[in-house]
């Protein structure tokens, strides 16, 4: 069990005040978020399937009993009810609310899933002074949704989507080798160069998130994303799944040095088995 520290705890009381309602990043400095799907119980085994035949956008940091809004590991004693700054509803694949608190929705049959998040490596990149053109720019990252499909599960299938971040040709190595210290917040890029390759057609009109500038210097650069289940989740058509909305991360108690697989002097096992 991981204690609260105040910065952590503070931002998701402000959240869980209504005091902040806007995209997460940047709150809590150095402390981990996640991405947020809930589904009933009936649907729970094959999406936990799902996660685990794609570690790549959906790296799983937790799995909540049935029926508990209450995560044990990553931030004991949150309220996943209300500690995430905006959820989109979906009933039968259609977003129908994008609330602030979703404890009118809560039902004893539901599972929560915490999944690790981008924010991290963007933390370990800017950290290794390489700046981020989405925080430059003060937008949400721009993510898409691409041709490649991911490995299906049950009712589970559709697009991978990535969030993509542009670098001068001569960072993107060192880009690449600190985000992959990250295999639980999303590792390494998937993709770097052109678009087309994942089908993307136009970086200016993102399927989520806010278009960034690229320079003239720069190539896009792009990583499997947490949203991705909300594109599987919109196919899969469940009675009810709510999930975050894009940017409106759940606030760990985990520091991003935590899941820095670099720093572990204790054996870390990846998702597959792989030491």
């Amino acid at each position: 069990m991981v204690r609260a520290d105040n910065a952590a705890a503070q931002a998701r009381e402000d959240i869980r005040a209504g005091g902040h309602t806007g995209p997460t990043s940047g709150m809590a400095p150095g402390y981990a978020q996640a991405n947020l799907v809930v589904l009933p119980q009936e649907y729970a085994l094959d999406f936990l399937r799902f996660c685990v035949r794609n570690p790549g956008p959906c790296p799983l940091l937790e799995v909540t009993d049935t029926g508990s809004p209450h995560p044990e590991v990553v931030a004991a004693g949150a309220d996943l009810r209300t500690d995430v700054s905006r959820y989109r509803v979906f009933r039968d694949g259609e977003c129908t609310d994008e609330p602030t608190d979703i404890s009118q929705y809560w039902r004893a049959d539901l599972v929560a899933f915490l999944l690790g998040c981008s924010f991290t490596f963007e933390w370990a990149l800017a950290a290794a002074g390489l700046r981020l053109a989405h925080q430059d720019q003060g937008t949400n990252v721009p993510m898409f949704v691409t041709d490649r499909r991911c490995v299906d599960a049950g009712p589970f299938r559709g697009p991978l989507v990535v969030s993509m971040r542009p670098f001068t040709p001569t960072d993107v190595g060192r880009v690449a080798e600190i985000s992959a210290r990250f295999p639980a917040m999303h590792g390494a890029p998937v993709h770097v160069g052109d678009p087309a390759a994942l089908g993307i057609t136009d970086l200016a009109a993102p399927d989520f998130g806010d278009p960034v500038s690229i320079g003239v210097d720069e190539v896009p650069v792009f990583w499997a994303c947490g949203v991705t289940p909300q594109a599987v989740v919109q196919q899969a058509r469940p009675s009810l799944a709510i999930v975050h909305s894009p940017g409106h991360m759940f606030i760990t108690d985990r520091r991003h040095d935590h899941y820095d697989c670099s720093s572990r002097t204790t054996e870390f096992t990846m998702p597959g088995g792989e030491s």
